[in-house]
This record gives C-alpha cells, sequence and structure tokens, in this order.
C-alpha cells in the first residue's frame, strides 16, 4: 500500500558506483548541535560548553567537537552516497580549522577508488567553511551496498535540549552579590536537610545558625561527612522546641530567613502565627518556582503546600505574595493564569467563578503589579497554541509566569507531576510573614533545598530594602 505524503529516499549500489563520483551536503553549526552531541558522547570539556572558560583558551570562544565535524561525513555516505545499507569500516581525519557557532560547513566525498573482490569503496572527504577554509581533510572506506533499496526518509528523533546544571547556575547568579543571610535552620535531623543547608551555606546563601538536638546532629554530620567547623548549633530536645526557639529568633530580628528541615510543615508555621511580630496582615502562602524543559521561562505554582481550600479572599493574598516575589525575580509585570477546569465560567464550578472574579478584582486594584487572566485550563495557560485554537486572546494565555491554582490537591498533584513526569527543577517558598520561610519536601534533594535557600535570600534581601525605604521616608 503506498503512503501518501511521504518522501522517499533510494541508495546506490556498489554497481552504480563510479570513481570520480561525488556527493556533497551543507550544515549549519548551532549552539543546539553543540549541547546535543556532548549530551549524547558524554563529551562535556568545557572549550565546547562554558564560554567564559573558552574565551581564555586558543580558540577565543566556543568551538565545536571536532567529532560532531566528522559525524557529518558518516550522516552523508549513511543517508545519500551511497546510503541505507552502507557500512563503515575505516575513516581518517585530520582536523585543519575549528568550527564555530553559525558557521555553514560543505561536507564532499569523493570515490577515488573500487575493490570489486572485497565491494569495497575508498573516497576523499573534505569539510569548506562558508569562507572557503578547509576544516576537515581525510579519507573514508566503505562496505557498499549491494541490494537497491528505497525506503521512506526516516526523520531523526527530536532532542529536547535541557541543561538543569546550567539552568541552577543561572538562578544562583541571581544572589551572587548579596551578602549571606542569617538564617534558622529548623531541626535538620535527617542528611537530606542538613547537607541542603550546608550547601546552602558554601554557595554563599545562608549564614546557618542549626537549632535541634545536637548530638543528633553531630552524628549525621560524621555520617554524612558534612563539615561543621564554625557553624553555631543551638541544642534544643524536639523539633516542636525547635520551632518555638526558631520563631522567636524570628521575631527579634536575630535572623532573617526560617528553613525547615525534617519536621512536619504545619508544625513550624503554626509557631510562625503563634507570634504577633512575624505577621504582616495578608495571608501566609507558598509558591514553587519550577524551571521547565519544555516551558521557555520559570514557572510559579501557587499554592500547594499551604492553603487546602481557599477562598476568594485568601485566594487574593496568595496571588498577590507571588506576584510580589516574581517581581523580586524580575519579573517587572508576572502574567498570572488563573487555572480551571474550563476557560468559560461556571455557576456550577466555584473555581471559575473565583477566577472571574479574582480577574474583575485586579483591574479594580484590589490586585496589583500583575495581568490576571481566568478561568483558563492548564493547556490554555502554557501554550498559545491551544489558546489560539480555543480562539482565546489573552496576553497571558500561552505565556503565564504564574499559575494560580483552584486548591492545594489540584496545585500539589501539579507540583509532582512536573518533578517527576517533565523533568522540572523545583524550589518553594513560603511568603506572607515578616520573612521568608525556605520550605522544601523531606524527599527533595540538596539541589533543590539550596535553589529554596537562593529565593529566601532574594525575598530577605528585598525585605531589607524595603525596611531602609521606610526608614529614609520616616526619619523621626
Amino acid at each position: 500500500m503506498t503512503i501518501p505524503n511521504t518522501e522517499y529516499v533510494e541508495n546506490l549500489t556498489y554497481a552504480e558506483l563510479n570513481v570520480g563520483q561525488s556527493a556533497r551536503m551543507l550544515r549549519t553549526l548551532t549552539t543546539n548541535d553543540i549541547q546535543a552531541f556532548a549530551a549524547v558522547s558524554g563529551d562535556t570539556n568545557p572549550t565546547h560548553l562554558d564560554v567564559e572558560y573558552a574565551n581564555d583558551t586558543v580558540f577565543h570562544g566556543v568551538v565545536a567537537h571536532s567529532m560532531w565535524v566528522g559525524s557529518l561525513i558518516s550522516a552523508l555516505l549513511g543517508t545519500q552516497f551511497p546510503g541505507s545499507g552502507t557500512i563503515y569500516l575505516e575513516q581518517n581525519l585530520r582536523f585543519i580549522q575549528p568550527v564555530r557557532v553559525g558557521d555553514t560547513l560543505a561536507v564532499t566525498v569523493v570515490i577515488t577508488r573500487k575493490d570489486d573482490a572485497r565491494q569495497t569503496v575508498d573516497l576523499d572527504c573534505q569539510v569548506i567553511n562558508q569562507k572557503a577554509q578547509a576544516v576537515l581533510l581525510g579519507t573514508a572506506r566503505i562496505l557498499a551496498p549491494t541490494q537497491k533499496v528505497r525506503l521512506p526518509k526516516v526523520i531523526a528523533p527530536h532532542i529536547q535540549l535541557f541543561d538543569p546544571e546550567a539552568r541552577f547556575n543561572d538562578l544562583l547568579a541571581l544572589g551572587q552579590d548579596m551578602e549571606p543571610v542569617r538564617c534558622a535552620v529548623v531541626h535538620p535531623c535527617d542528611i537530606g536537610s542538613l547537607t541542603g543547608a550546608i550547601d546552602s551555606a558554601r554557595h554563599g546563601l545562608i549564614t546557618p545558625v542549626l537549632i535541634g538536638p545536637e548530638i543528633r546532629i553531630l552524628h549525621l554530620a560524621k555520617e554524612a561527612g558534612l563539615n561543621l567547623a564554625g557553624i553555631e548549633i543551638i541544642s534544643v530536645p524536639h523539633s516542636h522546641a525547635a520551632a518555638e526557639r526558631a520563631a522567636d529568633m524570628a521575631a527579634a530580628g536575630e535572623v532573617e530567613v526560617l528553613m525547615k528541615g525534617s519536621m512536619h510543615t504545619e508544625e513550624l508555621i503554626h509557631e510562625v502565627l503563634k507570634r504577633p511580630a512575624l505577621r504582616t496582615g495578608r495571608r501566609m502562602s507558598h509558591v514553587f518556582r519550577f524551571d521547565v524543559p519544555l516551558y521557555n521561562k520559570p514557572l510559579l505554582i501557587t499554592d500547594a503546600a499551604l492553603n487546602i481550600t481557599p477562598n476568594l479572599a485568601e485566594k487574593v493574598d496568595i496571588i498577590q505574595n507571588a506576584i510580589d516575589f516574581a517581581r523580586i525575580m524580575g519579573v517587572e509585570c508576572p502574567k498570572v493564569a488563573i487555572l480551571a477546569a474550563v476557560e468559560t465560567v461556571n455557576p456550577d464550578m466555584p473555581s471559575t467563578v473565583d477566577a472571574a472574579a479574582l480577574c474583575k478584582m485586579a483591574q479594580r486594584g484590589q490586585i496589583t503589579g500583575g495581568i490576571l487572566d481566568g478561568p483558563l485550563a492548564f493547556d490554555n495557560a502554557i501554550s498559545s497554541h491551544a489558546a489560539e485554537i480555543k480562539h482565546i486572546k489573552s496576553v497571558v494565555a500561552g505565556h503565564a509566569d504564574i499559575l494560580a491554582v483552584p486548591d492545594l490537591e489540584s496545585g500539589n498533584m501539579l507540583a509532582k507531576q512536573l518533578e517527576y513526569l517533565a523533568g522540572a527543577s523545583g524550589s518553594g517558598l513560603v511568603l506572607g510573614a515578616r520573612i521568608p520561610i525556605a520550605l522544601t519536601s523531606r524527599s527533595d534533594g540538596p539541589r533543590n533545598r539550596v535553589a529554596s535557600a537562593l529565593l529566601a535570600k532574594l525575598a530577605a534581601h528585598n525585605a531589607r530594602r524595603d525596611r531602609a525605604r521606610v526608614v529614609w521616608q520616616n526619619p523621626t
């Protein structure tokens, strides 16, 4: 059966090949090519991936892997000339010049010899850049196909490049010019939370004060090979006492950040709420920050950890907290998608009614600093294509910075799906109190905890600036 609209490719057999016959292919090098080759080959030499390092080498900039250039010859031989059925036997290469992003390469192979007894073919190979300069010269020997084949053209698998290390470093760079903040690490009594605190200190994010059973903390440090020299430890008997002491220190201004260790979230939040000095008059809420491989910018999700079934007034605070934090993170005017199962208001679906009310409240200045739209289904919020299909005209749809979820259950499931199914890198923070609270899951690794500490550091420095501004405006 003939498949309609299918492109076919046909090989050349040994009998169809002649000395002097040639083939040519063009390819322009992109950054994605370099990153993909590094991912597949495992060759992560910083000459190819680290701009700062590469600038100090003899190449004065990032260059392609030499074998990426060599692989273009393989691509030409295997797909076009002779094509399907070709077996590579030998390849000699001499690399003449580096190849840089944006270079357009002409890959040419010419048959120089045929061996009828062995059915082998020798070829002269060269790669020339757009300046007519040779970047590679060499020879190849192949076993040419003997059977004529005509097959549907194979489309190469799509590679979605995502560099979590680069994203992590970009996040850390946001706080590199700020001094560490004094942070109470509350009951760091498992290896994950203790390691996260020490790693955060090592990255210059926090000056940790470890609050918990000292003997247990020291035992964990020894087990994990962590050096606690010079780190303050306040010994208390259990997690509840640790939460009390940390909240007291925060209320007294002795620390600027709290970081949850191996304890239940409500235990720490309860102690914060008991102290009027830590309240702001706004509802406390949690925000997740995710780097998602298939989304072009960081994504905030709120509230997926504190408020179980928030009412309309509580959602106002939750969204305002997230907007204010997005602005701290450098988003000048955050776009907020208020999520529901559908994108139309349905009186039988309270989340859609709340979404419509929240948008009107934003129009009337009851929520400020961002652009709200909703109700929006998840696909419309993050995909312009989905919004277009459904004829949704919105500056938020497809471009959301913040996803405001209807309740904790939906938000928590969405956050975990992004992390475990979509490979997103996450971190989290509690907002709405006088001090930020780095809040992570017990299953989070040290990097997630470090990223959460970075968020807390940025929020703490912003709070410093706000206090200084108030003092300046009211010097008496």
